[in-house]
């Protein structure tokens, strides 16, 4: 197929394209997963201290926020399918090196490396997803989104396994990167169509037309309302287990069930999130999931038992599970920059996954952590207030932000 830009139109769609989309996402979950869970290893092999650790982590997410927004333009400019098999391999490789850097110094820099890799991976699986949404007209991303979340599990479930096999982590690293990289290339050179927008005129008459600028009203309410969903999600992945530890006073292996809890519950919901949206519209969808978002929130920090709480941990990763493919989506709308505009609200979005955790735990220096929570119930109920901006919009009509 040919690279088109959606108007409105529909198309058909070969099946196996949505399936790539959804084989490419899992492979990001894999890889990721895959890296986290074999942490405690590379601490050890490093002899670092925790603050040292925490650093290091924080290269992946810096390199993947620097970028996204790169990626995006090239993915418009050759499509996302040749970036995308490029920054899979690209990451698989920097995987190996991370098992064989000398120092807490050189694995940080090389994470910076790897996490500007797997975010441009992930952002390109994204684009050429929304571009088949528009084509098809309905919105699959809840399910591919669902896909990397399978990718994790699986993908943890091996680490778990490497690790009680005493498996050494470059050769486990190895051979998650020759699968990753076999997968990815196979998946993005036969199966990803030309997603690249056709170039409009700019000559009508001889007169120039104006180029529209990515960045307008709604993109950037729709990047709000993405970045709260992230860091409310991110405050989740951080603070549930401690929360449930020392103020639901449970183990640390029942705390951990917490996590576990809100991320089937996400996982879940995006499996079925298509045929929620489908029924209820975009906006209404992401107007209940802030609903549920701040349900949960409110169930998790009051429920007197620890049954309780886990239920509102459920509820609360259901209202935030359709929020970030529903910014994808509707990123993808803008027409003209889609890809871009996917970068930029990926790049928002993971941005708030980065700043929610430290955000509460400087406000549980002062206030103690199950209060400190509590800021997350207005950024739920303000998802809310923002989920019109996310309804279907196949021609943009904001003015662009100056």
């Amino acid at each position: 197929m040919t690279a088109q830009q959606f108007e409105g139109e529909r198309r058909p769609v070969p099946r196996s394209a949505f399936i790539a989309v959804a084989i490419s996402l899992g492979l990001n979950g894999f890889i990721m997963a895959s890296w986290v869970s074999r942490i405690p290893a590379t601490r050890d092999r490093l002899a670092a201290d925790p603050r040292t650790i925490g650093l290091v982590l924080l290269m992946s997410g810096l390199g993947a926020i620097v970028a996204m927004p790169l990626a995006g333009r090239i993915a418009a400019r050759i499509g996302s399918g040749p970036v995308l098999a490029a920054s899979a391999t690209a990451g698989s490789i920097l995987l190996i090196g991370s098992a064989l850097t000398p120092t807490a110094v050189t694995t940080g820099g090389l994470l910076i490396l790897m996490g500007a890799a797997l975010g441009t991976f992930d952002v390109c699986a994204s684009i050429q997803g929304s571009y088949l949404d528009r084509s098809a007209g309905r919105d699959y991303m809840p399910r591919y989104h669902a896909c990397w979340s399978l990718g994790a599990i699986l993908g943890a479930g091996v680490g778990a396994l490497a690790a009680a096999g005493d498996l050494s982590l470059a050769t486990h690293f190895s051979m998650v990167a020759l699968f990753i990289t076999a997968a990815a290339l196979i998946t993005a050179t036969r199966w990803y169509l030309d997603d690249r927008p056709v170039r409009e005129p700019t000559l009508t008459d001889g007169v120039a037309i104006p180029r529209a600028r990515m960045l307008t009203k709604r993109l950037l309410l729709i990047g709000l309302l993405v970045l709260l969903s992230m860091l409310l999600e991110g405050a989740a992945a951080d603070w549930l287990a401690l929360y449930l530890h020392d103020f639901r006073n449970q183990t640390q292996s029942l705390a951990a069930l917490g996590y576990a809890t809100f991320a089937l519950a996400v996982t879940l919901t995006r499996l079925g999130g298509t045929t929620v949206i489908d029924r209820l519209g975009r906006a209404q969808a992401i107007r209940l999931a802030g609903l549920f978002a701040a349900l949960g929130i409110t169930i998790t920090l009051l429920a007197p038992a620890f049954l309780g709480s886990l239920i509102g941990v459920a509820l609360w990763g259901m209202g935030l599970a359709l929020v970030f493919p529903a910014g994808m989506s509707a990123a993808g709308e803008r027409r003209g920059h889609s890809a871009a505009a996917i970068a930029y609200v990926a790049t928002v979005g993971y941005g708030g996954f980065l700043v929610g955790p430290p955000l509460i735990g400087l406000i549980a220096q002062t206030t103690g952590l199950a209060n400190a929570l509590w800021v997350l119930l207005p950024l739920a109920l303000s998802m809310t207030l923002l989920a019109p901006v996310i309804a279907p919009s196949h021609h943009e009509v904001d003015s662009p932000i100056d």
